[in-house]
């Protein structure tokens, strides 16, 4: 739940981090499509949304840490673990920018809160950031950030952190929405900046998570994509190579303070967007370019690189999709036996732990593992859905055809999975798995750990509860009995198919008094059994 303290403690920290996350996963695509400046090439969103992503990663941690200990993470460790897991994770100009002003806002806040270190706090990081950007430009995100700073820091010296943080997010949003006269590349798309609507995005999960009140979202619906332009300076050229910088080059620097000044004039004479964020030895660079390997040679020359990813523009824009060759399945799975399973039908699986669902980067790198050139994504999880739409943008940008069929369980997946034929076309393909992943309902039994009012009535501690396509439908005693009142609930409404995933634990004699449930009440329907391994349910569920 949303913090209500009017402060910003470690609690408020990591739910600022969620909510921003989830505020990003919600308009990635809108932000993506607006993107024009200082490249048309359509991952803003994307970029933000990872390198929040990688932020909220390194907060988890830190609360994970002090589970076995007696005491919370203090505010300086979460906001330090913040500000560290967006350096390391930025991606792009944009969330480069946003790395450095979390660690701008880190520096302040480690040492208190209160309205007036948050005020401090705004105007140091907006400062932070412009100082990082070699060429600052307004109408940017670095213009939003200096407004939001500056509404903040108008507010009366009584006034609340709820009310400071607030005033931000509205300074920011009057400021967005006066970029597209400020950069006249941004007046001729019509649209705002994209940088700086994702920083609104952020700001205003900041908002919730301090006062414990939404702010009214910006935009309703998603933003109409702008044509595929190259934005050099204050000028645009329609797909073309020559009108600027081919490589976007990032990396993570190890070296001083003396060695990265001199990085910085070595690069800002090799190409332009320059951006070098970070400190006490630890860097984030990122410049386009047309000779990459010179930019990263500069690194060698500073301290040692890291990271490094070279992206081509030219390529990006031109949306090269190879001829259909090799494809392949990448699945989330909850549990091993299910892991198997599916990599004995031949998909790449990613282990979905209890509590620890996958990150982004893990999806990306099974999609690079698959060594496919078309891949069908299927997270099996609603709560998955940001994460894996992140992954198939960045694995779309390295030249991988990507499908993500949106299963929201793993009995889905299975259904998708039994369909697959790899000889036929890629749409084909896509369109039949997506049938019979959303022709299939899925359920799964799950212990209540507290008593609890659900959708079914008030449960109590100890309670099985029979969840249908993600609600609580039944309540019961004991698995058995639970498990026949939710078969019977799904076939009321037909069914031809009855997949059962056993949990570890759980006897065979259960699937067996299931199947002859089955078989008894419903003549025509077919059962089949599965062994899920560890997994977080103890029964898993699927009708088709």
């Amino acid at each position: 739940m949303p913090q209500t303290a009017d402060d910003l403690d470690a609690v408020a920290v990591r739910t600022w981090c969620s909510l921003a996350l989830d505020a990003l996963g919600r308009e990635r695509e809108a932000i993506d499509a607006i993107n024009v400046y200082p490249v048309a090439d359509g991952d803003t969103g994307t970029n933000l949304y990872l390198t929040v992503e990688s932020a909220a990663a390194a907060v988890e941690a830190v609360f994970a840490a002090h589970e076995t200990g007696t005491s919370a993470p203090s505010t300086a460790d979460a906001v330090r673990a913040m500000a560290h897991g967006a350096l390391i994770g930025a991606r792009g100009n944009s969330g480069t920018i946003l790395a450095q002003l979390l660690r701008g806002m880190a520096g302040v806040l480690a040492e208190g809160t209160g309205a007036r270190r948050l005020r401090l706090a705004l105007t140091t990081a907006a400062a932070s950031a412009r100082e990082a950007v070699a060429h600052p430009v307004e109408g940017t995100v670095l213009t939003v950030a200096t407004e939001a700073a500056a509404a903040a820091g108008r507010t009366a010296d009584g006034a609340g952190a709820g009310a400071v943080v607030r005033a931000a997010y509205e300074g920011a949003r009057t400021a967005l929405d006066a970029t597209p006269g400020q950069l006249a590349v941004l007046g001729r798309a019509g649209v705002v900046d994209a940088g700086g609507r994702g920083l609104v995005a952020v700001l205003g999960a900041l908002v919730e998570a301090v006062s414990g009140r939404a702010p009214e979202r910006m935009y309703e619906t998603p933003a109409t994509p702008v044509p595929s332009l190259t934005a050099v300076g204050d000028c645009l050229a329609a797909d073309d190579p020559e009108g600027g910088p081919a490589f976007e080059v990032i990396y993570l620097l190890e070296a001083g303070d003396e060695a990265v000044e001199r990085l910085r004039a070595r690069l800002d004479g090799l190409g332009d967007s320059l951006v070098v964020v970070g400190g006490d030895g630890l860097w984030n660079v990122h410049v386009h370019v047309d000779d990459a390997g010179a930019a990263v040679e500069a690194g060698v020359e500073a301290g040692r690189p890291h990271r490094i990813r070279i992206t081509h523009f030219a390529a990006d824009r031109a949306h090269a999709r190879p001829e259909p060759a090799q494809r392949a399945v990448v699945v989330v799975v909850p549990g091993d036996g299910l892991g198997g399973l599916c990599a004995e039908a031949g998909a790449t699986t990613v282990l979905a732990r209890p509590g620890e669902p996958p990150a982004s980067g893990e999806l990306v790198d099974a999609i690079r593992r698959a060594h496919a050139r078309e891949v069908v994504l299927l997270p099996n999880d609603g709560d998955l859905r940001h994460t894996a739409a992140a992954a198939a943008e960045q694995a779309r940008a390295e030249g991988v055809r990507v499908a993500l069929i949106p299963t929201r369980a793993a009995v889905q997946g299975i259904a998708a999975l039994a369909v697959h034929e790899p000889d036929r076309s890629f749409d084909e393909d896509v369109v039949a798995m997506t049938a019979a992943a959303g022709a299939t309902r899925y359920a799964e039994l799950a212990v209540a750990e507290r008593q609890s009012w659900t959708m079914a009535g008030i449960c109590q501690t100890g309670d099985i509860l029979g969840l249908i396509d993600g609600d609580v439908a039944v309540i019961g005693e004991d698995v058995p009995e639970t498990a026949r009142k939710v078969l019977d609930r799904m076939l009321a409404a037909g069914g031809e198919l009855v997949t059962l995933v056993l949990g570890e634990g759980v006897s065979e004699t259960l699937a067996d008094a299931l199947e002859a449930h089955v078989r008894e009440g419903y003549l025509a329907v077919d059962t089949v059994v599965y062994r899920g391994g560890h997994q977080c349910a103890p029964l898993l569920i699927g009708v088709e």
